[in-house]
């Protein structure tokens, strides 16, 4: 076969190619190839550019039994780890040596990596969260049963610790399924109109209780007139109950709320509101900025676990926003404060 078949069958390979004949020396790659591997290997020793071991034993073995063969490659593009699969196939009568060569192809399988990692984190974390209240609610129904079977204000305290773990675990369970339903509907923008004012009018009117036994003032600056946006409206209640929530129970005590509505943003080309939900409270770290939206990230993992804090409210708030195709931006700093904004396309 001339070089020229051979590198015109490596050009239509979509994906990284070379060839590596019996002398065990490249001897063609495609452009994908040349790419990943280097330049100028066409010639060189296949061991001195894929020096890891699983890739260059299954060369070495495919070679002399002639067996397709599959393996891993880990390589850097300089931001990233890639994850490549690679896979083997010996080719006959390709090479400078009767007895052919080895098609060596590299697809990368970063993305599905990346989405079984997170598969597996998942796993782990709603087992580590479920795992804390199963264990203590055990804990006090095996002390009920011995030591505390006749006493009855330890009876009446650890019913009430049960009772506050039972609900720790209800509200982990009911968001759960929030961010279940939301993932599921994420792809489908709502086409229902509704009036953002009344809405966090309503919002705001419901969590007055709260705001008043923590000492905190709640207020809305918004225009008089309806505000109308593509909303799903049970959804669009759902973030900003969380957002002020957060302010009212994360901002300590004595502190102020805001939310501000204005209409046609600036930072989008088409017409949209800015929301925005404004407190004075303790702030964040900007170092756990990046991460808030992370389903079980918290910035302060034990008062968040005190407040009955499930760590994927955010997550859940951001899958919504992205199906209302609007923006969340975080901006926060110690003791400056926290400043939530909700960009709803109109």
């Amino acid at each position: 076969m001339s070089q020229e078949l051979i590198d015109g069958l490596l050009a239509a390979i979509p994906m990284p190619a070379v060839l590596v004949d019996q002398t065990e020396r490249f001897i063609a790659a495609n452009v994908e190839g040349i790419t990943l591997l280097g330049p100028q290997i066409v010639g060189r020793h296949f061991a001195t550019i894929l020096r890891q071991p699983g890739v260059t034993t299954a060369i070495e073995t495919c070679l002399l039994d002639r067996q397709p063969r599959t393996a891993r490659h880990l390589s850097n593009d300089g931001a990233q780890d890639t994850t490549f699969e690679v896979t083997l196939r010996y080719v006959s009568g390709v090479g400078a040596v009767k007895g052919g060569a080895v098609l060596v192809c590299f697809a990368d399988i970063t993305d599905r990596e990346t989405v079984g990692q997170m598969r597996r984190d998942f796993v782990a974390n709603v087992s580590h969260e479920l795992r804390t209240p199963l264990t203590a609610l055990m804990g006090f129904i095996e002390t009920l049963r011995g030591a505390a079977r006749d006493d009855p204000n330890a009876r009446d305290r650890f019913l009430g610790i049960m009772e506050g773990e039972a609900s720790r675990m209800n509200r982990l369970v009911g968001d759960l399924l929030s961010l279940n339903r939301v993932e599921s509907e994420e792809r489908v923008r709502p086409k229902e109109r509704i009036d953002l004012v009344e809405h966090l009018k309503s919002t705001i009117k419901s969590l007055e209780p709260l705001a008043a036994s923590g000492g905190t003032s709640l207020t809305l600056e918004a225009p008089d007139t309806p505000v109308d946006i593509p909303a799903d409206a049970d959804q669009i209640q759902q973030v900003f109950t969380n957002l002020i929530e957060n302010g009212l129970k994360y901002g300590g005590e004595n502190v102020s709320v805001t939310l501000t509505v204005l209409e046609r943003d600036p930072a989008l080309r088409c017409p949209a509101v800015r929301v925005q939900v404004i407190d004075d409270g303790p702030g964040i770290n900007p170092v756990h900025l990046p991460r808030l939206t992370e389903r079980f990230y918290r910035a302060d993992n034990h008062r968040s676990r005190e407040l009955g804090g499930t760590g994927l409210g955010l997550a859940i708030v951001k899958h919504i926003i992205n199906r209302h195709r609007g923006r969340l931006r975080v901006e926060s700093d110690l003791g400056k404060g926290a400043t939530f904004t909700v960009i709803l396309p109109q």
